[in-house]
């Protein structure tokens, strides 16, 4: 498995990303996810780029944005343009978004059709760059149950398609995680990881809250210590496939959670694979 952290843990926090690329150099991580608003907030810092990650050992892994599927085609054609290019100079081709900003149970079938036809169009414009386009599972969206995001990747129709798998998320739409890793693995590229006390605790996760420097952290919880058994899947994720994954912590004690966790799926994954070899 290769182990990336979020920038976006670290939103809140007074850390460079020299200083990141440090210490996820020094705590069992590969990779470096990177928040969109961060890659472009650096982008007139030319010194960082892919082969500056790479002196330490680190790749990005991914680059999570937010692409404005609300505007005209004009528009979002040149936000999709700018987040190739930040995926070119992090040499990631694994740019991130999530499938509008309805649940797909309210919305109708005109306002699913535009959403359709402009991931189409994004996906057309990254196939040419060597990029995949992530949706990433995720309620009030279009891939907020196993069925609607099998539905949309069917309508969308394209190899520039893929999924980033929130097995919390997952898991809160009423699915099991398993399961539906099994019917969405030809599409998926990426997880994040992330867990949670109890169900009844999920809305600290809703995003007014969620990206808020004042908002409540109650429920939050280290990976192994929650309702999801993350050993059970992780175990059974590297068994499918190699497995590219990002753990998404958005609560306090940021380096502690991280490294503790970190460590973790390092010793689990050596278990696994001593099993296999054996």
């Amino acid at each position: 498995m290769n182990l990336s952290l979020c920038t976006i843990s670290f939103r809140h926090h007074l850390h460079s990303i020299k200083e990141l690329a440090e210490w996820a150099q020094s705590n069992n991580f590969q990779g470096i996810e990177l928040w969109g608003i961060h890659a472009k907030h650096l982008k007139d810092e030319s010194q960082y780029n892919r082969d500056w990650l790479a002196s330490y050992n680190l790749y990005t892994s991914m680059i999570s944005d937010y692409l404005p599927l609300h505007l005209s085609d004009k528009e979002l054609l040149q936000a999709t343009r700018e987040l190739s290019e930040l995926g070119h100079r992090w040499g990631t081709n694994k740019l991130r978004t999530f499938a509008g900003q309805r649940a797909s149970a309210s919305i109708n079938r005109e306002e699913r059709n535009s959403i359709v036809a402009k991931l189409k169009m994004i996906c057309q414009e990254l196939e040419r760059e060597n990029q995949f386009l992530l949706l990433e599972t995720h309620p009030n969206t279009l891939t907020d149950t196993v069925s609607s995001t099998l539905q949309l990747l069917e309508e969308v129709d394209h190899p520039a398609l893929r999924i980033n798998f929130d097995v919390l998320h997952i898991w809160e739409s009423g699915s099991d995680p398993i399961e539906s890793l099994v019917k969405l693995k030809p599409f998926i590229m990426h997880f994040h990881f992330k867990n949670i006390i109890s169900r009844n605790k999920l809305d600290v996760f809703s995003p007014h809250n969620v990206y808020a420097a004042a908002g409540s952290r109650d429920g939050m919880t280290p990976l192994f210590e929650g309702i999801l058994d993350y050993e059970e899947f992780i175990k059974t994720a590297v068994s499918l496939a190699e497995v590219e994954a990002s753990l998404e912590w958005f609560g306090g004690n940021v380096k502690e959670v991280l490294e503790k966790d970190a460590k973790k799926i390092m010793y689990l994954t050596k278990e696994i694979n001593r099993l296999y070899v054996s």
